[in-house]
């Protein structure tokens, strides 16, 4: 699987954890954001970059990281067909793919420290999507995209 991650500088040690891990697995992982954890960076450039390319299909799925998650998480649901689900543990994530059909996760790296985010990518990555009474929903959202988003 192809996976977009990036971040902001609060955000780049546990980045490169999770991108290491992943690559580990066997996954292409497309880094992007910060370069240094003491150089600043906007989570809102890092969440526009995943979000972009998992709308165009440069990759799968995509994984956002900055301080708490909140603010990348927000940027990344701006983008109609945009589904980021911010996860501070594995049944959350699990959930988020579940019955949400989640395509992007964001974490906060201040918030869930590096055992925890490598067990909510597993749920993340692992986890498929039930389909039926779910997807009902998920086309229910799709069509308020539409109707907001015109």
């Amino acid at each position: 699987m192809i996976i977009s991650i990036a971040s902001d500088h609060a955000g780049y040690p546990l980045r490169k954890i999770v991108a290491d891990y992943l690559i580990k697995q066997g996954h292409t992982v497309i880094e992007g954001g910060a370069t240094a954890a003491d150089v600043p960076y906007s989570y809102v450039l890092a969440g526009q970059k995943v979000a972009k390319e998992v709308l165009d299909g440069t990759s799968d799925r995509g994984i956002v990281i900055c301080g708490t998650g909140i603010g990348i998480s927000m940027v990344a649901n701006k983008f109609p067909g945009i589904r980021c689900a911010l996860c501070t543990n594995e049944y959350m994530a699990r959930m988020s793919r579940q019955h949400n059909d989640a395509n992007v996760l964001a974490m906060g790296a201040r918030v869930v420290g590096s055992s925890l985010a490598l067990g909510i990518v597993d749920a993340y990555m692992n986890e498929p999507f039930d389909g039926g009474r779910h997807q009902t929903r998920v086309n229910d959202m799709k069509e308020q995209e539409k109707e907001l988003f015109k």
